[in-house]
């Protein structure tokens, strides 16, 4: 028989979190063409939910499919911070109990954690809403950076198209790598994506205020320098240690971790900007070596500069 998987349409349903682990298990096919999954749909009451699109989508069936499904899937909706209805909250409870595989695609996260399908997993959802997921529900361990997370029975990813990284890992896993990589192709998708959710976000600077904001501007012109402590503090006209300290109560970082992030920031900015090779991009932003490049920007972004340059870099 053909795997069962549902998906529990909620109000302000994401329309790509849905379309996409649809698209990819519709495609999952034995090599004559004899599909491997039974894809379907369902929301609380039957009826049809809007989404945030713009477009409503009517289910298949109520949440009695659920009963019979052996995957759950639980796409983005809008409402996160409101607990889904009750009746859909037990019917994942009872999924659960009987041993249903439970899938989140992005913001879907907040419906299973307000099921308790989460409490005491590893979990990650849209970078945007990590924080939020983290705070509301501290049973869950949160990884921001995940593209996705595999917990067994429990499966979560990150925003809109790490929902296609997720459904090709579950059917790699179910059919074996040659299976998920003709989906791959099929949605001319990498089967394998590197990084994670780092690469797709850039951290805020400071405001421009605060005493040392003109050193942190001073200092942002020259990253090719050897800038350290001392110079820093002498451009500020104060100690070392003076230095430090204000540097930390007005930015909440120190100033050699706030040099290493500027310093990746403007690597970044060569790699989708220019076609510099990555020796002399690490030489422009004050690294010593590529090698060091690559060993702090995979440490702030998860990926290399090579795959990070192939991801954003303007064809």
């Amino acid at each position: 028989m053909r795997h069962r998987v549902v998906a529990l349409c909620l109000d302000g349903l994401v329309a790509f979190d849905l379309t996409a682990p649809a698209q990819a298990f519709q495609l999952a096919a034995k090599p004559g063409g004899e599909p491997l999954y039974d894809f379907s749909t369902c929301s609380p009451d039957g009826g049809a939910v809007q989404t945030t699109s713009g477009f409503s989508v009517t289910p298949a069936a109520d949440l009695g499919a659920l009963r019979r499904a052996q995957t759950i899937v639980v796409p983005g909706y809008a409402a996160i911070f409101t607990p889904p209805p009750a009746e859909a909250l037990d019917a994942l409870r009872a999924a659960a109990r009987r041993g249903a595989r439970l899938i989140s695609i992005c913001t879907g996260a907040f419906g299973l954690a307000h099921a308790g399908a989460l409490d005491g997993r590893r979990a990650t959802t849209h970078w945007a809403w990590a924080e939020q997921l983290a705070r509301r529900f501290p049973a869950v361990d949160v990884d921001p950076d995940a593209l996705f997370v595999d917990e067994g029975e429990v499966l979560t990813s990150a925003g809109l198209s790490a929902g296609i990284d997720l459904s090709l890992h579950v059917i790699r896993r179910d059919f074996g790598a040659e299976v998920g990589e003709r989906v791959a192709r099929h949605m001319v998708a990498p089967p394998h994506r590197d990084g994670g959710q780092a690469q797709f976000f850039k951290p805020e600077l400071p405001p421009p205020s605060g005493s040392l904001e003109p050193t942190r501007r001073w200092a942002a012109e020259r990253l090719d320098e050897p800038l350290d402590v001392a110079a820093m503090s002498r451009h500020a006209g104060v100690s070392p240690r003076t230095f430090a300290r204000r540097f930390r109560a007005e930015t909440g970082t120190t100033p050699l971790q706030w040099l290493l992030t500027q310093r990746v920031l403007e690597a970044r900015r060569l790699l989708e900007a220019t076609d510099l090779p990555v020796e002399e991009i690490a030489w422009r932003v004050g690294f010593a070596t590529a090698a060091s490049l690559r060993d702090h920007f995979r440490r702030a972004t998860a990926t290399t500069p090579t795959a990070y340059r192939r991801s954003f870099q303007p064809a």
